[in-house]
């Protein structure tokens, strides 16, 4: 895969030529934080950043989506009929994308794009998307993304892989699509620079682990019941932050919001951190405690996504729950817990 000088003062430049073929997203400062938005005339990504606070995951599944809308006024042609709205699905480049991010659009296809299921609004946004990711070689203190089947220079799910190199960038072309982007760009310097040498530094820097061996082989009902969830969540206040933080929580709600005689039909993220998350119509609560709440958030990232799929855990290692969560709870620990977890050492179990 041939890598690309480019140089910094030709950059703005660039961003112009893609902006006609492209609609362009990136970070962009917000206060104290960075978050993704789309760039308007002759606005940059800001790449001055370790990692955005909310994920690029809203850049697919937006936070708040109208999939529908409709009229009960008789008065219209076609009142009472759910209508679709236009949506603006032309190509776009996501620019400054951290690799973990891209790495858990992987994780997250596998329930909304399979053989047997396909949904269009995730699928349709997905694909008009190329994503150019933003090499990290100065992680936070939290990243255990190396242990998790990432790495701050991870390719899985990116189409062009930026590395800043001082004066210029350096461009790793991985996809058709990244390459059609270069091509827009105008770019065309190759280089022999040595991309692999900047990896394994910046590898090196990651100084957070989690250990996942041993999960594959335990029992589910032995983990579900083991005695430490009581305490791992004792100080939890199911605000959601970890979730709604989290790049692979794909979690949504859909519901009816109607004005007069119109209405929209919204999908808006959800949480398995909320009490009214699983609330039947009949009153009754399955996960009623927040121990059993907090519980199955890590039982699924840890244990039941590993065990339905055989690729790796629900989790890249992006380390945003454990900074972001008010009450320090922390997912390496929670993890190391299961994955050293033995069922007959302890007798108690949690309901």
């Amino acid at each position: 895969m041939k890598v690309i000088k480019i140089d910094k003062k030709d950059w703005a430049d660039s961003l112009g030529k893609l902006s006609g073929p492209y609609r362009l997203f990136g970070p962009v400062r917000d206060k104290d934080f960075h978050n993704f938005k789309e760039l308007g005339n002759d606005e940059q990504p800001d790449f001055n950043f370790q990692n955005t606070r909310v994920s690029a995951k809203s850049m697919v599944l937006p936070q708040s989506e109208t999939l529908f809308t409709y009229s009960l006024d008789e008065k219209e042609p076609d009142h009472h009929q759910m209508r679709e709205p236009e949506k603006n699905y032309s190509p776009r480049a996501v620019l400054g994308i951290r690799p973990c991010d891209a790495k858990a659009f992987l994780l997250v296809k596998r329930n909304f794009d399979t053989p047997e299921y396909k949904d269009p609004y995730w699928v349709r946004a997905y694909e008009a998307s190329t994503f150019v990711g933003l090499a990290c070689d100065d992680p936070c203190s939290t990243c255990f993304c190396t242990s998790a089947g990432c790495g701050p220079f991870h390719e899985e799910g990116l189409d062009l892989l930026l590395v800043d190199a001082g004066d210029h960038f350096l461009a790793k072309v991985l996809t058709q699509k990244g390459k059609n982007l270069v091509q827009a760009a105008g770019w065309g310097v190759e280089t022999n620079a040595d991309v692999e040498l900047m990896k394994r530094t910046a590898e090196s820097r990651i100084a957070s682990a989690i250990s996942t061996e041993q999960l594959k082989g335990k029992a589910a009902t032995d983990l579900y019941h083991a005695p430490f969830w009581e305490e791992a969540a004792f100080a939890c206040i199911n605000c959601g932050t970890c979730t709604y933080s989290c790049p692979t929580c794909w979690c949504f709600d859909i519901q009816d919001e109607n004005h007069g005689n119109a209405g929209v039909r919204m999908r808006n993220w959800d949480s398995c951190m909320y009490p009214l998350f699983t609330l039947h119509g009949s009153g009754h609560n399955p996960r009623e405690t927040k121990i059993h709440r907090v519980r199955q958030r890590f039982m699924h990232k840890l244990k039941y996504y590993l065990d339905k799929y055989d690729a790796g855990i629900q989790c890249v290692g992006c380390g945003r729950c454990i900074r972001l969560c008010p009450v320090n709870i922390d997912i390496r620990n929670i993890c190391e817990l299961m994955n050293s977890h033995d069922p007959g050492a302890c007798t108690c179990q949690v309901a």
